[in-house]
């Protein structure tokens, strides 16, 4: 427990601020009350106390080890609450007759921090077994990423369960890398986010890597910075393969920041689906105008945006399972 003593006070230092910033709920329900009962941030203060500390030890040291780890762990906890809700059904393995989503289109060779996940299970395992889900790991994972790598915090909302099944089908309906505005407006609103919130969740795209073959058809679009398009055709002819990485964002690739929305506007971003936010539609231009002039603005309403994703059909009380190995079903 004494390992963990630096993390709680680096935890509380935040949980004071978010205090100060008027943000902590101490029980939060959906805006159309449909997540069918209370998740809260005070979940595991009598059950785990040592809960979030041991979540940031793990993000921290992966992170460290590896800054790309930070928009990965984020991703995971996008691609899991995608599909069906924050439940973890992303991390399940693929076992005997059970098919999990590892391999859906989005997922495969793309989604990573599995190991990272595993990771921070065992520890909480050791201290608290039986207790902590896999899909609020996730959920504070994703929160912690973004801490490290210089964005808002927030009080993750806890309490969720985990899946005991998967949907292939349903990951395979993600937003991908080509989709244009209206199917992304289409698809967010479908799980119950807004148009704000689909421009605020694209913030993520502020860092990460993404793989040649994503945005290929891009650089035959008529909406790309001319400079841009030409140091991607170098980056990705040079090594002959689709599986090239190149940085969502060149200026500050490792930094949660509002560079995305500045990349937009000089039709300098990575991912047909990132400059579709500001290709014909003026509702979502002003509201990436907002987020390229002003970083507050944008943090907040990614934080509420985080939140409000984060409550997507949660399993709660006698649903689901805690796992004892977020890979598999006890």
């Amino acid at each position: 427990m004494a390992k963990y003593l630096g993390f709680y006070l680096i935890l509380v230092m935040l949980r004071l601020a978010m205090a100060f910033a008027g943000i902590l709920n101490e029980t939060c329900y959906d805006d159309d009350d449909t997540t069918g009962g209370p998740l809260r941030a005070d979940e595991y203060q009598d059950s785990c106390p040592a809960a979030e500390a041991i979540v940031f030890s793990g993000v921290q040291k992966a992170v460290f080890r590896d800054p790309r780890m930070a928009a990965s762990l984020l991703r995971l906890h996008f691609h899991d609450c995608f599909v069906n809700g924050c439940d973890a059904s992303v991390l399940l393995d693929d076992v005997g007759s059970f098919v999990g989503e590892k391999t859906a289109a989005p997922n495969l060779n793309s989604l990573r921090g599995f190991e990272v996940i595993d990771a921070i299970k065992s520890d909480l395992e050791s201290v608290c077994p039986g207790t902590v889900s896999c899909a609020d790991i996730l959920a504070i994972a994703a929160r912690d990423s973004v801490v490290l790598s210089g964005g808002p915090g927030w009080d993750v909302q806890k309490g969720r369960r985990d899946s005991l099944e998967a949907s292939k089908s349903a990951a395979n309906n993600i937003p991908g890398p080509n989709s244009g505005l209206l199917t992304l407006i289409a698809k967010f609103q479908n799980v119950g986010l807004t148009l704000t919130d689909m421009v605020a969740l694209s913030g993520a795209h502020t860092m990460g890597k993404a793989r040649c073959s994503t945005f290929s058809a891009r650089l035959n679009g008529p909406e790309i910075n001319v400079d841009f398009m030409e140091s991607l055709q170098q980056l990705c002819s040079e090594s002959g393969t689709n599986t090239t990485l190149a940085e969502l964002d060149l200026v500050t690739p490792s930094t949660f920041d509002n560079q995305y929305y500045v990349n937009l506007l000089s039709s300098e971003g990575l991912l047909a689906s990132d400059q579709a936010l500001v290709s014909g539609d003026d509702e979502t231009s002003k509201i990436v105008e907002s987020y390229a002039v002003d970083t507050m603005i944008f943090f907040e309403d990614f934080r509420k945006s985080m939140l409000k994703m984060g409550r997507l059909n949660p399993l709660i009380g006698k649903k689901g399972e805690i796992r004892r190995n977020c890979r598999a079903v006890n």
